[in-house]
């Protein structure tokens, strides 16, 4: 089914995953057009949640997807649909900042032309389809490791100041 779908030069795939080591989150999307990878970014943040980094990743891919030319349709290819449904949820969450910008990037791909469809697909890793185990086995081989506290950090020399009025 995925390759009917993709073998449309005007679908644009996205496979997205994240995952978190050392308080690093590493999170990955591949994009397919015409059932060839396309592009694939990484992206790294310190200090968030999984939901916050797959929630960046499908934004980040809906805003590669939207500035193709000729792509009327995106199947945005997830393990946490439950992170995708929040694009959609109107009540109050922490992660507003992110569905308004999906939000205001998918209002202006539907005014391009009304026909334009979006879809969300579950798979989960357990399934071991080839291009979502591309892309989570990306996520989990990257192995980045903090450089925190930097010496000329700010965080680093308030710990300093800190230490030297306890040791005091």
């Amino acid at each position: 089914m995925v390759l009917q779908s993709s073998s449309s030069p005007s679908t644009a795939i996205i496979i997205t995953d994240a995952s978190i080591k050392n308080d690093i989150a590493t999170f990955i999307l591949h994009i397919h057009l015409v059932n060839h990878p396309l592009t694939k970014t990484v992206h790294h943040a310190v200090f968030v949640t999984s939901t916050k980094a797959e929630l960046f990743a499908i934004r980040c891919g809906i805003n590669q997807a939207c500035t193709k030319e000729n792509v009327s349709k995106i199947v945005v290819v997830t393990n946490s649909i439950y992170v995708a449904k929040k694009i959609f949820d109107s009540k109050s969450h922490p992660y507003q900042i992110h569905t308004t910008a999906i939000l205001n990037k998918l209002h202006r791909f539907f005014n391009i032309n009304q026909e334009n469809t979006i879809e969300f697909w579950k798979c989960p890793s357990r399934l071991k389809w080839r291009f979502h185990q591309d892309v989570n086995k990306d996520s989990k081989l990257f192995n980045l490791t903090p450089s925190f506290p930097c010496k000329i950090s700010w965080d680093y020399c308030k710990k300093i100041d800190s230490d030297n009025i306890i040791n005091q």
